[in-house]
């Protein structure tokens, strides 16, 4: 008797439970997943669907074959941190505080205080009240702790993402020894230069004295022995020891891997990306799939070596082809592709300082870190979906990388915040076909915290202009980029300011090559007292916000110091995949 009682109560639990959480039984689920995958400065000209005819990239390709293709693809920032903010939010960086005034335009130390501010909503905490499980596998690049070491109030896990694994900081060339650095070189040099003098000071004073050539008293020689051993640890602690402290793998809060094996880094985030795929199949999931390519020091995988034209950094993007293939890959293998849209973008565009390891940003005019100018801020966007969005569209109007929060966040059936302004726009109507004009009149481009230049695409006609209100001093003369510093400015004696601004008209002459004059251009009084109106409506709407990107939060904090071991002495490492 009580083994059919316990049959008849099983069968009824089970029957209640499919009326009341019919997703958890069956599997099934009426909302969209999401797979978001994004480069790290990569060109738009480094892809075949965009124009390169030397490196092989049949993967991004097929999805703007069975998909949407945007040709203005904006991004917010032409840098890694304020890009990657306007992406998550919706919302200029500076809204959040994640843009400098200074030459420090991204974050630089993993133990600094500064980072993507915990009051603000990504599109992650939003999926996230609809029943979504939410992923990042890969760079952040946007803080770890507030106030002390384990407070983790900047990841990703405290943004909206239930899962994080990968680098919290970048990959950049202090990560593998013999490629230099990337953070404040000249600093490092002239710390380096002040201590040597420092000590050969106080040696020299030492020896004077005990040879009896000097009557030196020993407060005198203490004092550049002291001097020279601060200046050591200022140059030592945080610049000598960036490998260490910069260069980590997290999953969640823990530190995993300290310093990276960047051998074994791509294989192990395409297995996290599949395993998170695998585990989350029959549930609504969004996976964030935010690559460590091809970021210097570029990666030297043995399976991709000499396979391009364009040497090892083609190999590189072949390498990112074949990571996005694998994605797509794996979605099609669970019977995903009709109910996932998928999405691949750079950041920004190409580090064209970088030679021949920087990306193409095909026909456009400058690169990364170039404040308005397109070749650093246009970017591939293609959009898949499966038998809903039209396979082979192409797309010309203006559209930014801050579009897919909406865009996103309505799929998934929830509400955008009320007590922010939203800059991105829902693109679904122009993916489907239902719109054909973008829904920015205006876009304004930053080069940190300065409005650099600003976009018009007028109601009537096909024309965009776009005017610059300061652009960047190359060198030298007539080149394409700041060679001499290596990466542009945004400030003071680095850039020359317009005025009237110089007015070009993208649809007939996309690279920037020759300003519009009021003998041109008919409408050129006008469009120039639109974009003044626009950019003064614009102005009223930012309000005063804490900066992150400060110095005194950018800088380098012993206690805030991601570390696996016990401090200062951090090192740990997980083993190798087998998917390179």
């Amino acid at each position: 008797w009580f083994a059919n009682f316990k049959s008849i109560s099983t069968a009824l639990l089970f029957c209640l439970t499919v009326l009341i959480d019919p997703i958890r039984v069956t599997g099934e689920h009426d909302k969209p997943n999401f797979v978001l995958m994004m480069v790290d400065d990569l060109g738009i000209g480094d892809v075949g669907c965009y124009g390169n005819d030397t490196i092989r990239t049949p993967n991004i390709d097929r999805l703007a074959q069975e998909g949407v293709k945007l040709t203005q693809h904006i991004a917010a920032a032409p840098l890694c941190t304020p890009s990657r903010t306007a992406f998550m939010t919706g919302r200029y960086a500076l809204r959040s505080g994640m843009a400098s005034p200074g030459r420090a335009q991204v974050i630089l130390f993993l133990a600094g205080s500064g980072g993507l501010p915990p009051n603000e909503t990504t599109f992650a905490k939003l999926l996230q009240k609809e029943g979504y499980t939410t992923g990042i596998v890969g760079k952040w690049h946007l803080g770890v702790n507030c106030e002390h070491r384990t407070d983790h109030c900047h990841l990703p896990n405290n943004h909206g993402f239930d899962y994080f694994y990968g680098l919290p900081f970048t990959y950049f060339k202090n990560c593998l020894p013999g490629e230099g650095t990337d953070v404040l070189a000249d600093v490092q040099e002239a710390l380096r230069d002040v201590t040597v003098l420092l000590g050969l000071a106080a040696v020299t004073l030492t020896a004077a004295r005990i040879a009896g050539l000097l009557a030196v008293s020993p407060r005198l020689v203490a004092a550049p022995a002291l001097l020279c051993l601060l200046a050591l640890s200022v140059w030592y602690m945080p610049f000598q020891r960036l490998q260490t402290w910069n260069c980590i793998v997290m999953r969640n809060g823990d530190v995993v891997e300290q310093p990276l094996d960047s051998d074994a880094l791509t294989g192990r985030l395409v297995d996290e990306a599949e395993g998170f795929l695998e585990r989350h199949q029959h549930k609504p999931f969004l996976l964030f799939l935010s690559l460590a390519h091809v970021h210097t020091p570029l990666f030297r995988s043995k399976t991709f070596a000499g396979r391009s034209k364009h040497g090892l950094y083609g190999d590189n993007v072949e390498e990112v082809d074949w990571i996005i293939g694998r994605a797509v890959g794996a979605v099609e293998k669970l019977g995903l592709s009709n109910k996932t849209l998928m999405y691949f973008t750079s950041d920004h565009g190409g580090h064209i300082e970088d030679n021949e390891r920087g990306g193409w940003n095909g026909i456009y005019r400058g690169g990364k870190a170039m404040g308005g100018w397109e070749g650093g801020i246009r970017v591939p966007g293609l959009f898949r979906w499966t038998g809903r969005l039209p396979a082979g569209r192409v797309i010309d109007e203006p559209t930014s990388l801050m579009d897919v929060f909406p865009t996103v966040v309505g799929l998934a059936g929830g509400e955008l915040p009320t007590d922010r302004l939203v800059d991105g726009r829902d693109l679904l109507p122009l993916l489907e076909g239902r719109a054909e004009r973008s829904e920015h009149e205006f876009m304004f481009h930053y080069c940190g915290t300065y409005l650099n230049a600003v976009r018009w695409r007028p109601p009537d006609g096909d024309t965009v202009f776009k005017a610059h209100l300061f652009t960047p001093n190359f060198f030298p003369e007539g080149a394409g980029g700041c060679h001499d510093i290596k990466i542009c400015r945004c400030h003071g004696s680095f850039v020359t300011y317009h005025d009237p601004p110089l007015l070009f008209d993208l649809a007939r002459d996309p690279s920037e090559s020759t300003p519009l004059t009021p003998q041109s251009e008919p409408r050129y009084t006008e469009v120039l007292r639109r974009i003044a109106k626009a950019t003064v409506e614009h102005r009223k709407t930012l309000t005063p916000v804490p900066s992150q990107m400060s110095w005194s939060k950018m800088l380098w904090r012993p206690w805030l110091q991601p570390c696996c071991g016990t401090f200062p002495f951090c090192s740990c490492s997980e083993s190798k995949s087998m998917n390179l």
